[in-house]
């Protein structure tokens, strides 16, 4: 009987959130982006009927099934580790993120030997580089390890075959953009061949119980290049941040269904790899310059891990009939609040002033908790009066010029004692559940007018 010869039809699919139609716009209707929509020739064969099979799997009654916890694989890596969540989980799937030349493949390939001799045998897949820029990496790094196996490939299922082979306790794919399968007949990188990868990948991770790390490209915003839904296929989404020019880069949770979604890990970029910031504080803070107007330290919290960051401020007159106002590190539409409460409640004259916000480090800070170093810093760059270099800060801004407490005082403060400052300014409402060290005197203020009497006194 001959063969039925596959019909090839044309489709375009959201680069967005992946939905797909028949013609092309500029607006994808599903989700609103523009210019996301791309072509795509996919196989369409009418006289082959698909059922789907029978799952094996039957339900269970919820307090039938054992609550045993799941032995997570260790690594000698303790930030990567406890970004997430205390080890890697067998027949999870991680994707981890970032700009080019961040560092995502050097820190991968430290876990594949740190796996490699605590666990056992672990697979390097590699689609953008030889056999011998592998071998160079990790003669850089000052790794050889016998129990690690480099493979050079993009075809997803000579890939998986080889996993299957070889059962190695970790895989790493790098990157999903230049993996590809021969039944689909679009290019690597595309919407469909991500998506496709990325659910054999994820199948063969849960049935097999191989955990798999996948290494995926950013777009120019900075988010995971390809299908929104790749993000929800993987077990776990891991950002890399930080900036080309700085040492200091940043691991981020984005989603980890096995842990908080809410740790960091902070690394050094050296010659020889990653190297751990077990104090990101102290690194912070190395190079502050002392008794400096528009300096002043912020307490933040990224997870349960309580950082303190300097944020620096600078005011310059200007001429100009609108004020620049240029963020680093803080949010931008905050800062025109904590302008207009400084302006209306304390009088301060800004609206000729151009303001400079950055956040030492390459940190970026989110949290309401830095309003008040944020407020004090602008208002001591602006009356050149320094912020005393024992003193950290620690409050919300409200509309009204109040100081509203915040999360996680206690910890805030342990931490601000244990770096040596003397003196922490905090909300009149914040109560400590556990006492401060005896070495660190708390000063209060109920208002912002308050507190900058008492930092620039």
């Amino acid at each position: 009987m001959p063969k039925t010869v596959p019909k090839l039809k044309t489709r375009y699919v959201c680069s967005s959130c992946g939905n797909a139609q028949i013609k092309w716009a500029g607006k994808c209707p599903d989700c609103g982006e523009w210019n996301t929509l791309v072509e795509e020739v996919f196989a369409e064969n009418k006289s082959e009927t698909h059922r789907a099979p029978i799952s094996a799997s039957v339900p269970q009654k919820l307090s039938e099934i054992s609550a045993e916890d799941i032995k997570r694989l260790a690594l000698d890596i303790g930030e990567f580790s406890r970004v997430l969540g205390g080890g890697i989980v067998p027949g999870s799937l991680v994707l981890i993120g970032g700009e080019p030349g961040i560092g995502k493949s050097t820190l991968l390939l430290q876990a594949a030997v740190s796996v490699a001799k605590t666990a056992g045998t672990t697979l390097y897949v590699s689609g953008e580089e030889s056999l011998q820029q592998l071998k160079m990496r990790a003669e850089r790094l000052g790794v050889g390890q016998s129990d690690l196996f480099l493979l050079t490939d993009t075809n997803l299922d000579n890939m998986i075959y080889q996993i299957e082979s070889m059962r190695p306790r970790l895989a790493i794919v790098d990157s999903i953009q230049t993996m590809y399968l021969d039944s689909i007949p679009s290019s690597p990188g595309t919407v469909t061949q991500v998506r496709e990868c990325a659910q054999r990948l994820q199948a063969m991770a849960k049935s097999s119980g191989i955990p798999v790390f996948i290494v995926g490209h950013v777009t120019k915003d900075g988010s995971i290049a390809g299908p929104k839904v790749l993000e929800h296929i993987v077990d776990t989404v891991l950002q890399l941040e930080g900036d080309r020019f700085h040492a200091l880069r940043l691991l981020r949770s984005i989603k980890n269904r096995f842990g908080t979604t809410s740790e960091v890990g902070v690394f050094e970029m050296a010659g020889s790899g990653m190297i751990e910031v077990t104090n990101p504080s102290e690194a912070f803070l190395a190079e502050r310059m002392m008794n400096a107007p528009g300096s002043s330290i912020a307490v933040t919290m990224e997870g349960t891990r309580p950082l303190l960051v300097e944020v620096q401020a600078l005011t310059s007159f200007t001429q100009n009939p609108m004020a620049r106002r240029t963020v680093n590190g803080f949010d931008y539409n905050r800062l025109f609040i904590l302008l207009a409460v400084l302006a209306k409640r304390i009088g301060l004259r800004l609206h000729d002033q151009d303001v400079f916000i950055n956040i030492v480090g390459g940190m970026s800070i989110d949290e309401p908790a830095a309003d008040l170093a944020v407020a004090i810093a602008i208002a001591s760059a602006n009356k050149g009066q320094p912020v005393p270099t024992d003193m950290a800060i620690i409050g919300e801004i409200g509309l009204s010029g109040e100081i509203r407490s915040v999360g996680h005082i206690s910890a805030r403060l342990n931490e601000v004692a244990k770096l040596g400052f003397k003196r922490c300014l905090i909300p009149k409402t914040a109560r400590p559940v556990e006492s401060p060290a005896s070495s660190l005197q708390l000063i209060t203020a109920r208002s912002l007018g308050e507190a900058l009497d008492a930092a620039l006194a």
